[in-house]
């Protein structure tokens, strides 16, 4: 297992970060597991035995369960607190007023004083903001977390599924008057959704910020188990939950590369998947969610597979983006001003 720096920070981060969505199956998330505290610990004892040290949660999974779940599996173990950086996010609904929602200061402290108790930690690592707010100014957003870092309630923060623009005005909110800014984006990426590289790849470089990848198998669709006109095997998340969305065709494309890949190493088709994220170097760890132990043992193995230059040639023609404005005139006009390897 790589550790990699947490954004400028200071703090290290295995490039595999144990999702727990897959805890709980309240509500909707059944869908996408329903783990009990005693499956929950296990799978989270073996993450860490394996070298894991990151761990990614949120209150709006399974409205509040994943935390507690979590909370208690790291309890449960004794594992010890600095061991272990643990990562949730607010901003979803978790309950019918006005106010329970969004990244206003309101919500936001009374949502990280519940996952504070569900945790049962006081304080936690990473305090993310889960989705993007049309209402809340970026500043108001910007303060309540600065005041969080300040208290110790919260060491860094970071922002998930947020357009790059608002980003980039958030981070210069906070260079202005001295206040805690994002140091890492949790966002969608696969082999099969690269679109991250148009616009969000360019400023996590330039803002030294950290990406952690949610749905690295694009919702099972990658695992090599699916095809043109199957909906994979029974009880597949894919079949009842059709996300993140994907142009198939250019998908199976990418399967078809990956499975020659594959078959080459005699490994599956998630693992060359997972290996694949893993190689980009703007990547900081990729998150993996799992029902199963095998499930778990596979995708922890994607970091011992190491793609050769010409496989990972053959991977990014496979799954190379269409030209889009303006990137096709910045390459084509900036041609001439691009530094030259020494």
């Amino acid at each position: 297992m790589k550790y990699k720096q947490l954004g400028s920070t200071g703090m290290f981060v295995s490039e595999i970060c144990l999702g727990t969505m897959t805890f709980g199956g309240a509500g909707y998330f059944k869908i996408v597991g329903e783990l009990d505290q005693k499956s929950a610990t296990g799978i989270v004892a073996r993450a860490l035995e394996a070298g894991v040290n990151f761990i990614d949660t949120a209150d709006v999974y399974s409205f509040g369960v994943s935390e507690q779940i979590t909370g208690q599996a790291l309890k449960d173990i004794g594992v010890k607190r600095s061991d272990v950086v643990i990562a949730t996010k607010c901003y979803g609904r978790m309950g019918p007023g006005p106010n329970d929602i969004g990244a206003s200061r309101g919500h936001i402290m009374d949502s990280v004083s519940r996952s504070l108790e569900r945790l049962q930690t006081d304080h936690i690592d990473l305090y993310q903001i889960h989705a993007t707010d049309s209402v809340t100014p970026v500043e108001e957003t910007m303060r309540a977390l600065d005041d969080l870092v300040r208290q110790g309630m919260v060491r860094y923060a970071g922002v998930s599924n947020w357009q790059a623009w608002k980003i980039m005005k958030a981070q210069g909110a906070a260079h202005h008057r001295g206040w805690a800014r994002f140091e890492t984006l949790q966002a969608y990426y696969s082999i099969a959704g690269r679109d991250l590289e148009r616009e969000i790849v360019p400023l996590l470089d330039d803002q030294k910020m950290g990406l952690m990848v949610w749905s690295p198998l694009a919702g099972g669709l990658l695992s090599g188990k699916f095809g043109p006109g199957s909906n994979g095997p029974e009880g597949a998340r894919r079949a009842a939950f059709d996300f993140p969305p994907v142009d198939k065709d250019r998908a199976w494309k990418c399967v078809d590369a990956m499975r020659e890949i594959a078959g080459a190493h005699g490994v599956s088709v998630a693992r060359v998947a997972l290996a694949y994220v893993l190689a980009k170097p703007f990547v900081m760890s990729v998150i993996i969610g799992a029902k199963t132990m095998e499930q778990l043992d596979d995708n922890l193995d994607a970091v011992t597979l190491a793609l050769s230059a010409d496989e990972m040639d053959k991977l990014d023609g496979a799954s190379a983006l269409p030209g889009e404005y303006p990137g096709w005139m910045l390459a084509r006009q900036g041609a001439e001003r691009v530094p030259k390897p020494k």
